[in-house]
């Protein structure tokens, strides 16, 4: 199918005479949903959060031809379901293959890569000024609450990933965070090597670590679970434990697949614990992909939660239907804050059910490795 970008409009102009059409989107609501929907006690959260998801889905099947064909062909339109967990879900797979945004090319000011091993077809995610502000929007206060809960003052915080990468939704990210809450001396401690994959500047990194230790003020390490396994392991070699402040913190992300060394999550927060003084509790997992605009965050119990303004469903890949609680399956996301794609992404993650959230399993079988972490380089 020959691709071609159609302009975005949030008023919907379908010819359909069926049942009632939903409203048409608005921005403004949904950022008022999600500023009421963070609050302990939001009773009208699932009523509103499927007005918005079936007004999104109605004007992103219009705006976005590949999502509009799927559609087409699961015989599926607007007025002809009337739960979010009926919206089609378009494969990750398709940032790969096609355009999926429904900016016009004129105006798409920023192009968020996935990440991957080398030979392989990146995921592309469009961006426009108004798109990149609702990422944000959604970004900080999901990880203030969740990587900041403990130390509401500002910290200085040091990301393992490179700086310069315009490319990366997790540099973004991390830009985005450096910006609202990090302390004066926030810092980035990766590099760029000469082949384009991710290295750590370990002088750096240590430099900083021994200062904090020094002014005893605790500080935030944030990077690709690689980048940390890199970290340790010259810790490790050297015999060179630390003890970072009370009150530090750690966030990793992201997966091995595609890397010769692979370390469980336990085991790595015995080593973040050994090396670096930082206990199983203070340590934060996050889950992201470039083609959403949230972020799940792992909590105590070892589940994933996205905001309110992102549902995960884990889905039987033989049926399409959810699986019961506790059964495993493949995760699919329904995110509004990605207005300029589409809200439903497929996903080729193995999960767990739990609840309103989820365990990450890892790649299903026959997936293309993918994930922040498999940049960093020796």
């Amino acid at each position: 199918m020959a691709l071609r970008s159609l302009p975005f409009t949030w008023r919907l102009q379908p010819a359909y005479a069926g049942p009632a059409l939903p409203v048409a989107f608005s921005i403004p609501q949904l950022r008022s949903f999600m500023g009421c929907s963070l609050a302990p006690e939001y009773p009208d959260a699932e009523e509103e959060f499927t007005r918005l998801a079936l007004a999104l889905f109605a004007a992103q099947r219009e705006a976005v031809p590949i999502y509009r064909e799927l559609c087409e062909r699961r015989n599926i339109r607007p007025g002809s379901i009337e739960q979010w967990r009926q919206i089609p879900a378009l494969p990750a797979r398709a940032f790969k293959e096609f355009e999926v945004s429904s900016i016009p090319p004129g105006e798409r000011t920023r192009l968020f890569h996935s990440s991957g091993t080398a030979g392989q077809t990146p995921s592309r995610h469009f961006h426009n000024a108004q798109s990149l502000s609702l990422y944000e929007s959604s970004l900080l206060p999901w990880f203030k609450r969740h990587f900041l809960a403990a130390q509401p003052a500002p910290m200085k915080l040091f990301f393992l990933t490179p700086e310069a990468a315009p490319n990366s939704s997790l540099v973004h990210m991390f830009t985005t965070v450096r910006r609202a809450f990090g302390a004066p001396g926030s810092a980035f401690t990766g590099r760029l090597n000469a082949d384009g994959s991710w290295g750590l500047d370990i002088e750096q990194t240590l430099a900083a670590v021994r200062e904090a230790i020094g002014e005893n003020t605790a500080i935030g390490l944030l990077g690709t679970a690689f980048s940390f396994v890199h970290l340790l392991d010259h810790l490790q070699a050297a015999g060179k434990p630390f003890a970072l402040p009370k009150a530090s913190r750690v966030m990793e992300t992201g997966g091995y697949k595609g890397r010769t060394r692979e370390v469980p999550r336990a085991l790595l927060r015995k080593m973040l614990f050994k090396f670096l003084g930082v206990p199983p509790t203070q340590v934060v997992a996050e889950y992201g992909m470039s083609e959403l605009s949230s972020q799940a965050y792992e909590d105590a119990a070892g589940v994933f939660q996205f905001p309110p303004w992102a549902r995960p469903l884990v889905i039987s890949p033989e049926t399409g239907a959810e699986v019961a609680d506790g059964e495993t399956g493949l995760l699919r996301v329904f995110d509004l804050a990605n207005i300029g794609s589409v809200m439903a992404v497929q996903t080729e993650d193995l999960a767990a059910r739990h609840g309103a959230g989820f365990q990450l399993l890892g790649r299903a079988a026959a997936s293309e490795p993918r994930g922040c972490s498999l940049q960093p380089g020796p």
